[in-house]
């Protein structure tokens, strides 16, 4: 094939994904460095890409076999546009608190993700606001309606926007930390005191792009600032469970800052949550936090409390959910443990 005909041929793709590889990297084939980078994929699924002539590295295709090295740029590219771009409404039940003709208050359940993305194409709440709500405003990632977001396995309130000026008056307020945020949170480990902040600028971590990690002095460029206030809400024996409010809103902020002091959230798979962190090596420990995982199959963290001043009343408006019953139950599962612990 003439060079002419390859490069016409990639300016027919769609870039769906594309990274720089840190300078620390050290020499890793691209199959595997991608399964750290793409959530969701597998790796018969990236080598059938790499086979397909999908993957680039310095605007090369490569082999499954290529070792990455420190600064190059690879570039993931398909023949149709990214799946998240084709949003097609759907009609899922929405959970809603509070409405007017400006905005929208949601109770999101665990499981439901918030906009499409890799491996989640439907079934989102932004499949099930645009079927219910037509001509709804976009934010500058061109997703309807959405002024913040939540993780997928996290419960609670999320505001949506169904005006432009609404759009624009709650999304100025998050960035201006005007706007309240309080999680409640079941962490692993007895947290020493009683209430604190953690400080760290937070950026994807440089080996799993799934993750974020906290940066701390030369390297704090790296990530954005973001700050966590907690306070204790009641110790439950070898986990604490804890109010957090958020100043700042980066992704995974309270599930990274929480990791960063030592105390991971309760389950929380994706920073080692899942595995037992804190507690006795005894059989029957072991097989309570099992039942513990069983009965709150997902990170310990639900989004109780959302405030914000209304875009066109101009009043503080503030609004507080239930914790859902999978985190009631397990909370109180650990509570009829420490009592046993105390006796």
């Amino acid at each position: 094939m003439q060079e002419d005909e390859l490069n016409d041929q990639q300016d027919d793709l769609y870039e769906h994904y594309a990274f720089k590889v840190e300078k620390g990297q050290t020499p890793l084939r691209i199959d595997k460095y991608l399964m750290n980078f793409i959530e969701n994929a597998t790796r018969n699924k990236i080598q059938a890409g790499i086979k397909d002539g999908s993957v680039f590295v310095n605007d090369e295709p490569v082999k499954s076999n290529y070792k990455v090295k420190p600064h190059d740029v690879i570039i993931v590219k398909f023949e149709h546009p990214p799946h998240e771009n084709l949003l097609v409404g759907e009609d899922i039940p929405i959970d809603i608190v509070y409405e007017d003709d400006d905005l929208l208050v949601v109770n999101k359940p665990a499981g439901m993700v918030v906009h499409p993305g890799h491996g989640n194409y439907s079934g989102t709440l932004i499949n099930g606001l645009i079927f219910h709500f037509e001509n709804l405003p976009k934010n500058s990632s061109d997703r309807p309606g959405l002024v913040h977001r939540i993780d997928k396995d996290t419960s609670g309130l999320l505001v949506v926007a169904k005006t432009e000026h609404a759009m624009n008056h709650l999304s100025n307020q998050f960035a201006e930390k005007t706007s309240e945020r309080e999680y409640v949170a079941i962490v692993w480990g007895n947290v020493e005191d009683d209430k604190g902040t953690v400080v760290g600028h937070i950026g994807r971590h440089p080996k799993n792009r799934l993750q974020n990690t906290v940066f701390l002095g030369d390297e704090a460029y790296k990530g954005k600032p973001a700050v966590t206030h907690y306070e204790i809400i009641e110790r439950l024996g070898y986990v604490t469970l804890l109010k957090c409010k958020l100043e700042t809103g980066r992704t995974h902020q309270i599930r990274v800052h929480m990791k960063h002091i030592g105390h991971t959230l309760f389950n929380d798979e994706r920073y080692g949550g899942e595995r037992i962190l804190k507690g006795t090596t005894f059989n029957k420990y072991r097989q309570f936090v099992d039942n513990c995982f069983k009965i709150l199959p997902r990170q310990a963290l639900h989004a109780k409390t959302l405030g914000f001043e209304h875009p066109t009343k101009g009043e503080f408006m503030r609004f507080s959910s239930e914790l859902p019953e999978d985190m009631s139950l397990c909370i109180e599962k650990w509570r009829n443990y420490a009592k046993h612990l105390e006796d």
